[in-house]
């Protein structure tokens, strides 16, 4: 069994790589189109909303039809946040090993 030591100095690792992880993750941009190109997001990997746009005519659409895509399109952005943060935590705690635990 590794000592506490060993485990001690692995978490310390962790932690500095997670901080790395977080600080380039707000610097990565992700753009998500919705409705053709009428709304257009940008969110960065740490899900900070940067940006949206939205079509001059698309505005003239049905008040429902707006919601719906811009909602769609929220949501599909922060998933994509989501997706990149989670492959790139894996991608770091893929190392860390816990004895008895994993």
């Amino acid at each position: 069994m590794a000592g506490v030591g060993t485990l001690l100095k692995q978490a310390q690792k962790m932690q500095k790589q997670i901080e790395l992880m977080q600080a380039s993750l707000a610097t990565r941009e992700i753009d998500v189109t919705s409705g053709g190109g009428a709304v257009q997001i940008k969110i960065n990997g740490a899900s900070k909303f940067l940006s949206l746009t939205l079509d001059p005519e698309f505005l003239k659409e049905d008040k429902k039809l707006i919601e719906e895509t811009i909602l769609n399109a929220v949501q599909e952005a922060a998933q994509k946040a989501k997706e990149l943060n989670d492959s790139e935590m894996q991608r770091i705690s893929s190392g860390f090993q816990m004895p008895g635990m994993f």
